[in-house]
């Protein structure tokens, strides 16, 4: 679709689509070739009334991920940072682990540690004391398992490094040069914009941001789509960039996409490779496609509702979007091998059969997972591809068993993080 089209559908049609999936505020963006379209519709809070427009800030979660490993590079362009030093070089005393590896989510550090510790500046460094105690899942560089920790650990580098507080460092050597001028590190910035509440259940949340201390990993960020593309552009021209968008690791098939570079998530869509990220925080969405072969890029942001669906439909209008898995009935789930209980900080899984064989999967959601909006939920399991199998209940991505626990079951039941069987627990 041309960039014409696109934002006379935009105009024409955002408001319907935002009511139909019960989105209560939207804002897009569309640049094509550096010229930019954006919209917005509905409410930034149904609680105060306030209409989103272009100018309202909506978090943008994990998408913040690819502004820390941005400041990185910077840091390795300038030889004040080495990709496959180790952390303890920049950090001493920190386990074994690389910045590479943390940028590309290969650290085997358990991902999912919110530990709130406190609002100030020293916030990230007691941060990263606390991680000593945190379990190693796997050996550094061994698979992927999406890690926000490790994310705060590279927050960490970039303040150590460059010698002042990482909000600084976000604002003097990314939204200050980009001209990001709708970009809120905090509360205290968002309050001078029109700032965007998160909704759960149709209701406004009770908290506008999660902890300081995961910042880094994207617990706070707040900006325009706008602002969002100008840093996206900065990848498009920047060939001091490109790096960041070469695979480092391939991922398991979970369609989260093929691999992930240093900070991007990397797909092969129909149309061609295309890069980005996804975010959410409490009751907020974002996301980001770049498609670098056609100079296009878009952004979403949506505070609550049926978002997926929406944002969905916007992606396959401007950079398309990948097949839905389905079921091949050809696939059969070994039993055997899934079934057992997986546990994370945010999740406890089981994988249990019935006396038909089928295989059925029970999750439920733990700590911050649940101020996010994650339900527990019940599902048959279907074949799918090898050791990947999909959910029967629609609005889940497929689950893949992975490793070995040494009697012949799979050590891992990977959604993106590497969750680990419990020993002595059955999914019986």
């Amino acid at each position: 679709m041309e960039i014409d089209e696109i934002e006379e559908w935009l105009r024409e049609r955002l408001p319907g689509v935002a009511e139909r999936h019960g989105v209560p505020g939207v804002a897009v963006a569309v640049d094509a070739g550096g010229r930019l379209v954006e919209a917005a519709a509905g409410l930034l809070s149904t609680a105060t009334g306030v209409e989103a427009t272009v100018d309202s800030v909506f978090q943008i979660g994990s998408i913040t991920k690819t502004l820390t490993a941005t400041l990185v590079m910077g840091l390795v362009a300038e030889g004040l940072v080495e990709l496959d030093a180790p952390v303890a070089r920049y950090l001493p005393g920190f386990r074994e682990a690389t910045v590479r590896q943390l940028l590309c989510h290969t650290s085997g550090i358990e991902g999912d540690v919110f530990t709130d510790t406190g609002k100030g500046d020293d916030c990230l460094e007691r941060y990263v004391e606390m991680l000593a105690d945190v379990p190693q899942l796997f050996e550094p560089g061994e698979m992927f398992s999406y890690s926000n920790a490790g994310y705060c650990v590279l927050g960490r580098i970039v303040e150590v490094v460059r010698g002042e507080p990482f909000d600084r460092c976000m604002r003097n050597h990314l939204f200050t040069p980009l001209g990001m001028t709708h970009a809120a590190s905090d509360p205290y910035e968002a309050i001078l914009h029109r700032a965007a509440v998160g909704h759960l259940g149709g209701r406004p949340v009770p908290v506008w941001a999660m902890v300081r201390s995961n910042a880094p990993a994207g617990s706070m960020l707040a900006m325009t789509p706008r602002d969002l593309l100008a840093f996206a552009r900065a990848h498009l021209t920047d060939e001091g960039l490109r790096a960041m968008r070469e695979p480092q690791v391939a991922l398991p098939d979970i369609d989260w996409g093929t691999a992930w570079g240093l900070g991007w998530t990397l797909h092969d869509l129909p149309g061609g490779p295309v890069f980005g990220h996804d975010g959410n925080t409490v009751g907020q969405s974002a996301v980001l496609r770049v498609d670098p072969a056609r100079d296009v890029c878009v952004a979403v942001f949506t505070n609550g509702g049926d978002r997926k669906p929406l944002m969905k439909e916007i992606l396959g209008r401007v950079v398309g979007s990948p097949a839905e898995p389905v079921p091949d009935p050809a696939v059969r789930p070994d039993a055997g091998r899934c079934a057992g209980v997986y546990v994370s900080s945010t999740s406890e899984t089981t994988v249990s059969a019935d006396e038909q064989g089928r295989l059925w999967l029970e999750h439920v959601p733990l700590g911050v997972a649940v101020e996010l909006g994650d339900e527990p939920y019940r599902t048959e399991l279907l074949g799918w591809r090898g050791d990947s199998l999909l959910p029967a209940e629609p609005g889940h991505k497929p689950v893949a068993f992975l490793g070995d626990d040494g009697e012949g079951r799979a050590r891992y039941l990977h959604t993106g993080r590497a969750d680990v069987r419990a020993a002595g627990r059955s999914g019986a």
